[in-house]
């Protein structure tokens, strides 16, 4: 191992990302700098990351789910999902405007949106099980934002990174899941009125509740959990589209509501 190798760890990568977040500013692939980072060693520094969020007064408040269209496994040459956090900070209050500034190159894309009602541990947990500890479903855009330039990044880069996290903003109707077909439930984006994608509930792993129950196992690989009261962003029901400034990016549900977006 070189010297330069040896000079890297998960905490240090947490604290060159958070450092890129905090000033918006991009930088190159991690793992094109040292071969070191494995998906392991990428979920511990989102660990370190977190506990350095804590420290400076964020509280955890739920969890984030990356890669879960089967579309992105085949683009990131992968056959699973990829988990992450969220902060309060993270939290968008509805009516708000993409906030720019903080931000490097936002991109928003539509989620079905859990809040738990119970806690949810794994190994062993299913859809049925998963969805059966859910509270509330809404509709939600999440608005990630990568530390990488161009959106460039391999899979232990985006885990490092939190799952390109930024901010995300929920809908106003929150319905229980079994008044809902979420497999079934769409959902049209458009940006600037313009229709730009759409897609149902089916594009999360065949079914949102398969994503939550993949969250909670692969939690409970490190000891972890989703805590009763959490929220749950199931992943991108739909690609990414950027965010210009002066633009209104909305995502319409079929039972779910709308949400609409200033690009700030």
């Amino acid at each position: 191992m070189s010297i330069v190798e040896k000079e890297w760890s998960a905490a240090r990568v947490a604290a060159l990302l958070l450092e890129a977040e905090d000033t918006a500013s991009a930088r190159g692939s991690i793992q094109h700098e040292w071969d070191g980072l494995d998906l392991a060693t990428a979920y511990a520094a989102q660990d370190e990351a977190l506990a350095r969020r804590v420290q400076r007064g964020e509280t955890v408040t739920g969890v984030k789910l990356g890669l879960t269209s089967r579309a992105k496994q085949r683009q990131m040459g992968v056959d699973s999902p990829s988990v992450a956090w969220l902060t309060d900070a993270m939290a968008l209050p509805a009516g708000d405007p993409v906030p720019r500034a903080r931000l490097i190159h936002p991109r928003a894309e539509p989620e079905i949106v859990f809040v738990m009602k119970d806690r949810l541990a794994g190994p062993g947990v299913t859809a049925t099980s998963a969805l059966a500890a859910v509270g509330l479903v809404y509709a939600g855009i999440e608005i990630i934002d990568s530390r990488y330039s161009g959106f460039k990044f391999t899979l232990a880069d985006a885990v490092a990174d939190n799952n390109s996290s930024g901010v995300y903003v929920t809908g106003p109707v929150g319905l229980r899941p079994e008044d809902l077909d979420l497999a079934l439930e769409a959902c049209l984006l458009e940006v600037d009125g313009q229709v730009a994608h759409s897609a149902t509930g089916a594009s999360v792993q065949g079914h949102p509740a398969e994503a939550l129950a993949f969250a909670a196992n692969i939690l409970a690989e490190r000891g972890l959990a989703i805590e009763a009261g959490w929220t749950v962003l199931t992943g991108g029901m739909t690609d990414a589209v950027p965010v210009a400034a002066g633009s209104r990016v909305a995502a319409h549900f079929t039972h779910l509501g709308s949400i609409a977006l200033a690009g700030g």
